[in-house]
């Protein structure tokens, strides 16, 4: 191999890892369940009264994905699409949204509200005795009153900030009153570094429910990832690398 063709390898090689550490971080991706659930699970009964699937005459402009059943509380997990999912630090901000119906949140016959929580969960780094590290946002409340489509979001504007912005928590230990906390050693950017599970759920962490009967359906899903500076500069490089090569080999030049 001459020694041209031995730096082009090496280009080459640099470019594909730069493209594969691009791809750890989350994109920006809005899931309508018009393509399917993209991921996105609801939770089952374990007695098979209700369930949770994509319900095709209820979407708010699409298919939406529907929640019914009785329990503590209900949620919708993704674990594997990989634009909710990874390094986050590597985003200059992140926005996390849904637009969600609740037509009955019931509790002994009576209709109550519900908080809606975001939950960003890491599960390489456990606490001791629990399954996961998590930092959470209490996106606002699901009132059956009105079962109309209401949008909720939150923007993470410092992804790389260390100590909790306002509004948001930490899960994997207490602090001395019992309420959830970070565990020591943990950061609200260390846990965004490697999310593997985003969670909406109505079970906030540090509270107590009873069982309540849910009719709760979410439609357009969406994240927008805004890339670092440095992010776009190595994704340029790299295509414009690829590029050079490409318009090199189809004029015939030799390395």
């Amino acid at each position: 191999m001459t020694q041209k063709k031995a730096l082009l390898a090496v280009l080459l090689a640099m470019a594909s890892a730069t493209a594969a550490t691009a791809s750890a971080a989350p994109a920006s991706a809005t899931v309508d369940f018009s393509k399917g659930d993209e991921g996105w699970f609801g939770m089952q009964p374990a007695d098979g009264n209700g369930g949770s699937g994509i319900d095709t005459g209820l979407g708010n402009g699409a298919p939406a994905y529907r929640t019914t059943m009785e329990n503590f509380g209900i949620d919708w997990r993704n674990s594997t699409n990989g634009a909710f999912l990874g390094d986050y630090t590597k985003s200059r901000s992140v926005t996390l949204g849904l637009d969600v119906s609740a037509m009955s949140i019931q509790y002994f016959g009576q209709e109550v509200t519900r908080s809606l929580v975001v939950e960003l969960r890491d599960y390489d780094n456990k606490p001791a005795n629990l399954p996961y590290t998590s930092v959470w946002f209490d996106l606002g409340t699901l009132d059956a009153s009105n079962s109309d489509w209401k949008h909720f979001s939150v923007t993470i504007a410092d992804t790389s900030s260390s100590l909790l912005p306002s509004g948001w928590g930490g899960y994997g230990a207490e602090d001395g009153s019992g309420a959830p906390t970070l565990p020591g050693g943990r950061s609200f950017a260390s846990v965004l570094s490697s999310v593997d599970e985003i969670v909406f759920t109505t079970l906030k962490p540090g509270y107590a429910y009873g069982y309540t009967n849910f009719d709760v359906a979410i439609d357009n899903v969406s994240i927008t990832a805004v890339p670092e500076p440095s992010t776009y500069g190595m994704l340029l490089g790299g295509m414009g690398l690829l590029g050079f090569i490409a318009r090199r080999r189809q004029r015939g030049g030799k390395a």
